[in-house]
C-alpha cells in the first residue's frame, strides 16, 4: 500500500522535491569549487607579481627589468581557466539532471564525470607543483 517509490501524491520518487533541492547543492557546491579555484589561480598568478616586488627592493632596477613572473603567471592562468571551464560544465550538468528528473529517466549511482575530470586535473597539477618545487629549492 506504501510504495516506497511514490509520495503521498502517488508521484515517483523523483517528482519528490528534496531531490531536486539536492542537485541544487550539488550544483551550487560546483560553483564554489569553480570559483574556489579561479580565487587560487588568481593568487597563484598574482604571487609572481609579488616575488618580483621582494626581489626588486634587494636588487638594482636594471636587473628588475628582466626579470619574468615565473610559472605562477601561467599556471595561476591555467587553474582560472579550468574554475571558468567547471562552472559552465556544472551549469550544464545541471540542466541536464534537472530535464532527466523532470521525465523521470535519471539514474542513481552515476559517476561524475567532472568530479572524476577535477580530481584527476588537479592531481596532475599538485605532482607537477610537487616537482617543480623539488626541482627550483
Amino acid at each position: 500500500m506504501n510504495d516506497p517509490q511514490t509520495s503521498n501524491s502517488g508521484s515517483p520518487k523523483e517528482r519528490d522535491p528534496r531531490v531536486y533541492f539536492a542537485a541544487e547543492r550539488t550544483f551550487l557546491a560546483w560553483i564554489r569549487t569553480g570559483l574556489a579555484l579561479m580565487g587560487f589561480g588568481f593568487v597563484v598568478a598574482r604571487f609572481g607579481l609579488f616575488l618580483r616586488e621582494l626581489s626588486m627592493r634587494n636588487s638594482q632596477p636594471s636587473q628588475f627589468s628582466t626579470q619574468t613572473t615565473g610559472p605562477s603567471l601561467w599556471l595561476g592562468t591555467a587553474l582560472v581557466i579550468v574554475g571558468v571551464i567547471f562552472n559552465i560544465s556544472a551549469v550544464m550538468t545541471h540542466i541536464r539532471e534537472v530535464r532527466q528528473l523532470r521525465t523521470g529517466e535519471w539514474i542513481a549511482g552515476r559517476i561524475s564525470r567532472t568530479a572524476v575530470t577535477l580530481a584527476l586535473l588537479l592531481s596532475a597539477a599538485g605532482i607537477g607543483l610537487a616537482i617543480y618545487l623539488v626541482w627550483v629549492r
